[in-house]
């Protein structure tokens, strides 16, 4: 049985019709940069984030990228961010000629640390960025109380939490002064290449964003500001309109595909129960864990952008699941503090014991919405036979 990572094809085919009739029309318009769907795109994410203002932005790259120059990041600046995340989080910092500050990640959500925040600020630090990797929110109410207390600008990275909500039921992209998000095509929401969303509910920054979108130009022609092309078109802006209806249908999906996950690896006797941090004779798997989903008032709380296990012999796992055509990714394998580009930051290691055992052990498993029951016990299965015979 093959089943690969992810399948758009089998996504496509659901709404193929609603694509195929939109793309047409883009062709027939030739309104190919910004203009009306991609308006209509920005309108349909403030009200499906419940946030004032939103801008379409060429990438979730360039989404952090232009959220750092609104807020005036300058070189020598200091920005705080998790030392295990996709490179953009830092590599942005890094060509506004600034220094990413790497603190370590939670153990259980692989957000960032909120308690090793405090402990890197500096009189240079300007800002902070939590990133809700793999689909779940970091702990913005402590992030958020930080950052008041020294002035900082709290930008998010939602680069996989489109539709993930808080503890207290609110969106994602919606708790600090910017929000970024990602729509490359394996996120829950994704375009037909790159894209991105700028949103905020400050209007000074609103306006500088969408200046900066265009170079900096306000009129056109004429610069107050250096901004860059930023701008989203309106292929990936039409995509986008035709499947964000059907965003929380497949979150949900995810979501059941996870728990289901969890049940059978608790089922085999490979795990006791979500969220444990150590390995030991009941967890040879060391599953993810939902941390807010006891609480009723949350709906959205987790959208598994990914479903993310560490199990010891990892690379060998890997290895006996591609052999058994079963796609895999490992999200990270190095994270900022060892990566080759960073070494004149002079981080050290042992600073960091959670994100280098993330790193270590952790891989991804198939969670698609399209994924079947019987696809992810033929998974399952083939990871039991694994640890029974290594």
């Amino acid at each position: 049985m093959r089943i690969p990572l992810l399948d758009l094809k089998a996504q496509y085919q659901t709404i193929k019709k609603d694509i195929d009739d939109v793309l047409i029309k883009i062709a027939e318009s030739q309104h190919f940069i910004l203009g009306p769907e991609v308006e209509k795109l920005e309108k349909n994410i403030c009200e499906y984030l419940n946030c004032k203002h939103a801008v379409g932005v060429s990438s979730g790259t360039d989404a952090l990228l232009i959220a750092l120059m609104a807020i005036g990041i300058k070189p020598g600046d200091e920005v705080i961010l998790p030392t295990y995340s996709f490179f953009a989080t830092a590599g942005v910092v890094a060509r506004m000629n600034a220094f990413p500050v790497f603190t370590d990640i939670e153990s259980v959500t692989f957000n960032i640390k909120p308690e090793d925040i405090e402990k890197k600020i500096t009189s240079k630090t300007k800002a902070i960025i939590p990133v809700h990797l793999y689909g779940q929110s970091a702990e913005m109410r402590e992030i958020n109380e930080i950052a008041r207390k020294y002035d900082l600008k709290v930008i998010e990275d939602g680069a996989q939490a489109i539709g993930a909500q808080y503890r207290d039921g609110r969106n994602v992209g919606n708790l600090g002064d910017i929000g970024c998000f990602s729509f490359f095509p394996s996120k829950n929401l994704g375009c037909f290449g790159d894209g991105g969303m700028v949103t905020t509910n400050n209007d000074i920054l609103y306006e500088k964003i969408k200046i900066l979108r265009v170079h900096g130009g306000k009129p056109k022609y004429f610069h107050k500001i250096i901004g860059g092309n930023f701008r989203l078109d309106a292929i990936q802006a039409a995509v986008l309109n035709v499947k964000l209806p059907h965003l929380n249908e497949w979150s949900e999906k995810r979501r059941q595909n996870a728990y289901l996950y969890n049940k059978l690896f608790i089922d085999a006797n490979l795990a006791k129960e979500t969220g444990v941090t150590e390995f030991n004779e009941g967890n040879k798997l060391l599953l993810p864990k939902a941390v807010y989903e006891n609480e009723k008032s949350l709906i959205n709380h987790h959208i598994y952008n990914q479903y993310v296990i560490r199990v010891e012999q990892r690379d060998e796992l890997r290895k006996h699941l591609t052999e058994n055509e079963i796609g895999t990714e490992i999200y990270y394998p190095v994270p900022f503090h060892r990566q080759e580009c960073f070494a004149y930051l002079n981080c050290r290691d042992e600073d960091y014991t959670n994100s280098n055992f993330a790193a270590e052990k952790s891989i991804a498993l198939p969670i698609y919405p399209e994924l079947t029951e019987q696809q992810i016990e033929f998974v399952v299965c083939k990871i039991k036979e694994f640890i029974i015979d290594s």
